[in-house]
């Protein structure tokens, strides 16, 4: 390699570079290049900004990021070995963002020296977790630039590949997504006890937002942490089944089933986790539906380990809620592949009763069984997990137990508070 290149020595996730390039050489792709912010991560351990940065991974070379000036600072925590910058804009001069980087992709490409062969590309389908209030997406663009630049080459699309290396986390990633799921119990802990009849489900929701940012967990060093926020009550929990999950204006009623739901982050790693509270204790309607639940989730842990289908774990999951006379209240799988994305249709495993995964040692998903029914609410208990060796982490061990969050005897306060469901 020419020695004007200055390269970085310190590679935070040695695992992930390392399965990386043993895949890339199975692929038969001499490098990939990719700009979704997910896909950069992945290739570099950094989750650009504003989705301007490219990663170029080379098998058998080295791993460059190409980023804004401005992100310099935060690309510089990634593994790759070198960071370089582009300046689309400044006081005096604007220039498309393409034009910038497709200059600097050419000085970068000519230094590396790459030869003719297959180079990975993303420019398919996608679905990409917001990294910040607008994000840049090059879509073909990419594509375009590479063709232009490096003539010789065959692009090769490379989400199937992204997609199976995104499915079994390295030790630095769980870790990442470890103190997600921490940030998101602390919030959870600190909301579910404020929550009260009379409260619009927007302020129900902050109150479990709010903590994402600014809730004190020790653990590693954190660049960026928040997440979002939803509360549906009463008849609205109902809709919880939805792709989306929505707050409206409802006001909290005594009787309501609450359904809160977050995706908090760290560093580009996510979690997908629901709680279903209850204001009174549950009556009869409602104690059904926990059970189910309750019952669906644990037939559900119960059959994950590796080698395991994971239309084996949806099918031990939904039999349960079917026994419970609740089959016609199912509305979606039992759980999707979580960390890269909270949700995606492309997440691997998927936990349905088409899916063709198996489960691996490392795969991260959640456990979501739930019960609708339409008019009146729902009941949702969303888990993250981990594959083991031997079976499965949870990584959200926390209010689980119905018992666990009954208020203590002889409390009176004029507000009614809320019990954990699950």
């Amino acid at each position: 390699m020419p020695n004007d290149m200055q390269f970085r020595s310190e590679a935070i996730d040695t695992e992930r570079s390392s399965r990386i390039r043993h895949s890339l050489g199975a692929a038969g792709l001499g490098a990939v290049v990719c700009s979704l912010p997910s896909n950069v991560l992945l290739l570099t351990g950094y989750w650009p900004v504003v989705g301007e940065s490219i990663a170029i991974f080379v098998r058998d070379g080295p791993i460059i990021l190409l980023v804004p000036e401005d992100e310099l600072e935060l690309a510089e925590q990634s593994f790759a070995d070198s960071v370089e910058t582009f300046v689309p804009e400044t006081l005096h001069t604007m220039t498309a963002v393409c034009e910038a980087v497709k200059l600097r992709l050419a000085d970068i490409f000519r230094k590396l020296k790459l030869q003719a062969g297959s180079i990975g590309v993303d420019s398919g389908a996608c679905s990409e977790a917001a990294s910040y209030v607008a994000v840049h997406l090059y879509g073909n663009e990419l594509s375009n630039m590479l063709r232009d630049l490096l003539p010789n080459s065959t692009l090769t699309p490379v989400e199937e590949w992204i997609q199976e290396l995104k499915a079994i986390k390295t030790t630095f990633e769980v870790a990442r997504i470890r103190e997600a799921c921490a940030i998101a119990r602390a919030a959870y802990e600190r909301a579910a006890p404020q929550l009260h009849a009379g409260m619009t489900e927007p302020e129900a929701a902050e109150l479990l937002r709010a903590p994402l940012s600014n809730a004190s967990v020790p653990g590693l060093p954190i660049q960026r942490r928040s997440g979002f926020a939803f509360c549906m009550s009463g008849p609205n929990s109902a809709k919880g089944s939805a792709a989306y999950a929505r707050t409206r204006s409802r006001t909290l009623q005594p009787t309501d089933l609450v359904m809160m739901h977050c995706n908090s982050y760290v560093d580009g790693f996510w979690t997908d986790i629901t709680r279903t509270y209850t204001l009174e204790p549950p009556d009869e309607q409602q104690r059904r539906m926990y059970d189910a639940v309750h019952a669906a989730r644990t037939a559900a842990l119960s059959a994950i380990k590796p080698n395991v289908r994971a239309q084996d774990v949806d099918s031990a999951s939904r039999k349960v809620v079917r026994d419970f006379g609740l089959g016609a209240c199912l509305r979606h799988g039992t759980g999707h592949g979580v960390g890269f994305s909270p949700m995606s249709a492309y997440s691997v495993p998927r936990l349905h009763a088409e899916s063709r995964d198996v489960l691996q040692e490392g795969m991260v998903f959640n456990v979501e069984p739930a019960v609708y029914i339409e008019g009146y609410g729902g009941v949702r208990h969303c888990d993250m997990v981990l594959v083991t060796p031997s079976g499965y982490e949870l990584m959200t061990a926390f209010q689980s137990d119905l018992q666990s969050f009954v208020l203590p005897s002889g409390e009176s306060g004029r507000e009614t508070r809320a019990r954990v469901a699950l």
